[in-house]
């Protein structure tokens, strides 16, 4: 069957176009075993000194407390910690007299943020203190000399539910007056400030907060300086697995290369620091992997439908995909889940439907879910059906339809279940994990909204962007045209119900009818609704489809890197990380690509280990050693 047109990609060029890590690159960090062995042993250290923090807590004021708490949070070392937070929250939540007669507005707004987000409700009225005539006018206009009180205050205004109208005078307030003082602010405010306005630190994805933070909290006068140098192992520690995990690059290259799809776009790098974003922890390598490979699986389907498949040519591809999702649910529907693994056989004689040229695709997409059911352990078969369920959920397409339809096309709530198939036991506990599979199954609000902000973002993004010319109506155009209204008009009615969108999510974290599931809730929907901001600049640009804005985005991030700041032989490892990197790369490319920042490497033999260290980064060569920092997409 012939291909609807000549295959030409409309997409830009990979990040990684030129060059593929080479193997010696992605082993580095287990050479350096021995380093890594005397962070871990330090790091042990450390967390026990933490601990011993939240043991003299007790002795100490609940806001204290609280302040600790969130610092632990900010710097990303959290779960080292689930047990001493959760004791620690508790009290911050029944001590409730020692946050409310306070004047502090960061103290009220810090107890606030972190209480919802712990699933806790608490009410907005708590900030009825600090408006005139009695809670019901404005906010007072002293709360404009304290700049770090009204950002924490604009902050937990984006935790807001449906319906809570202070809070959105909240917003309007603090952001009114943050911007008037914005240039006269000291570091790290400033910065915090300006990061605010781009994504509020409640969306924002963990891992790339957690890094600016690493790199502010030493300024910070009363920072502790145990829990810095926590955050700065840990955050190392978990580079060099993400380091070696990019090897993900190397079977990318094999599929890309025998799927034979020209037009597609090569971005997984990109979906590797998305992966990133929702699922940092070393514990939860598989599931990074299985959350990269689905995607690059759904890349190449999603690409072939939008820019080069005919419409017969689709039909026929998703017909062979029914037959084998039915198949399979039928059985599971028959014989239960637990004989998935032994009758469940994955049919590929429903490749004769499908177009010639989409059969190895289809044939390797078969084979790739295969092998994440291998993955899983005995006990978490049970996870697989899910995944074929959501990754094939099927409605029928008015504005309202439009909304329903592609709520799905965003993928937000297959990527839901696959989140939650590959989650380690030690950071969600299987009891939780089925117990969320079962509840996203179901698709309630809070599934749906995630997939209204994925699907809201990339139609922002789309419309500042201009529209491709296959491209299908999106909802700007839909209610644009239903309402007779302007596309900028329509602009701004999409990302209102973007923030309606975030509010059900918020509410559904307080409205848990199991406690015990809100861990894998807050994994699996709020990280990977928070990833998506990050994915679409917050609906101002597709960083995924258009790879040259990820230089833009990452520049920032290099500069605030924590390994600036890491001890001597922190430094010393990450410069012998980028000289091995550079040189496999040299050697294994033939067009002299490398030959400039080799060549500038040598010139710089006389600067500081540090200075060497940052000049590195900013090498052509960096990205693919320090992005995967980030999980930022391109």
């Amino acid at each position: 069957m012939v291909a609807a047109n000549t295959g030409v990609s409309p997409f830009e060029p990979s990040l990684t176009e030129h060059y593929i890590l080479a193997h010696e690159s992605l082993t580095i960090c287990v050479r350096m075993k021995e380093s890594q062995e005397r962070m871990r042993e330090r790091a042990h250290q450390l967390q026990g000194e933490v601990r011993r923090m939240f043991e003299a807590g007790k002795a100490k004021s609940a806001v204290e407390l609280a302040t600790l708490v969130d610092t632990i949070e900010h710097l990303g070392i959290d779960h080292y910690f689930r047990d001493e937070i959760a004791a620690a929250m508790r009290r911050v939540c029944s001590e409730e007299l020692e946050f409310s007669s306070s004047n502090d507005l960061h103290v009220v707004a810090l107890r606030f943020r972190l209480l919802r987000q712990h699933g806790i409700w608490v009410s907005a009225d708590v900030f009825d203190k600090f408006r005139d005539d009695d809670g019901k006018g404005s906010f007072s206009p002293s709360l404009c000399n304290n700049p770090s009180g009204l950002l924490s205050l604009y902050n937990v205004a984006h935790i807001a539910i449906p319906g809570e109208k202070a809070l959105d005078d909240a917003i309007a307030f603090t952001k009114r007056h943050l911007e008037g003082t914005k240039d006269k602010l000291k570091s790290p405010l400033a910065e915090q400030v300006s990061r605010a306005f781009d994504i509020p630190l409640p969306r924002i994805s963990r891992r790339v907060e957690n890094m600016h933070y690493v790199a502010e909290y030493g300024q910070e006068e009363a920072h502790d300086a145990a829990l810095l140098e926590l955050a700065r192992l840990d955050f190392e520690l978990v580079r060099c697995l993400h380091l070696k995990e990019l090897s993900l690059t190397l079977w990318w290259r094999e599929l890309y290369n025998d799927v034979k799809l020209p037009y597609a776009r090569d971005r997984i790098v990109e979906v590797f620091f998305w992966a990133c974003g929702v699922i940092p922890e070393e514990e939860n390598s598989r599931a990074r992997v299985i959350f990269v490979k689905v995607f690059a699986y759904a890349s190449l389907v999603d690409d072939t439908y939008d820019v080069h498949a005919t419409l017969e040519e689709s039909q026929k591809f998703n017909e062979a995909i029914q037959r084998q999702v039915l198949s399979i649910l039928q059985i599971v529907s028959f014989c239960g889940t637990r004989s998935l693994l032994t009758l469940c056989r994955w049919d590929e004689r429903a490749v004769s439907v499908v177009p010639e040229y989409l059969r190895t695709l289809y044939l390797r997409t078969l084979q790739g879910f295969k092998e994440f059911e291998g993955m899983l352990e005995p006990n978490e078969k049970y996870r697989m059906p899910y995944v074929i369920k959501a990754a094939n959920e099927s409605h029928e397409p008015s504005f309202a339809e439009h909304v329903r339809v592609s709520t799905f096309s965003s993928g937000l709530p297959m990527l839901v279940a696959v989140v939650l198939m590959g989650v380690a036991g030690d950071v969600v506990d299987d009891h939780a994990t089925r117990a969320a599979l079962e509840w996203a199954d179901g698709l309630p609000d809070m599934v749906l909204a995630s997939g209204q902000v994925g699907r809201f973002l990339n139609d922002m993004a789309s419309y500042t962007l201009g529209k491709n010319r296959k491209d299908v109506a999106n909802a700007h155009e839909c209610y644009a045209k239903e309402h007779g209204v302007t596309g900028a008009d329509a602009f701004a009615a999409i990302a209102r119900m973007t923030e309606d969108a975030w509010r059900t999510i918020n509410r559904g974290c307080m409205e848990m009818d199991d406690p015990a599931m809100l861990p894998a809730v807050r994994l699996a929907v709020v990280d990977l609704t928070r990833s998506v901001e990050i994915m679409y600049l917050g609906g101002r640009r597709d960083a995924y489809t258009f790879g040259s804005t990820l230089s833009r985005i990452s520049s920032p991030h290099y500069s605030s890197s924590p390994s600036r700041q890491l001890p001597a032989p922190l430094l010393l490892l990450c410069l012998a990380t980028a000289l091995l990197y550079l040189a496999a790369a040299a050697a294994s490319a033939q067009s002299g690509f490398f030959g400039r920042p080799i060549r500038l490497l040598a010139s710089l033999r006389s600067v500081p280990v540090s200075l060497l260290c940052l000049a590195v980064t900013a090498l052509p060569a960096a990205p693919l050693l320090l992005l995967p920092l980030l999980p930022l997409p391109g």
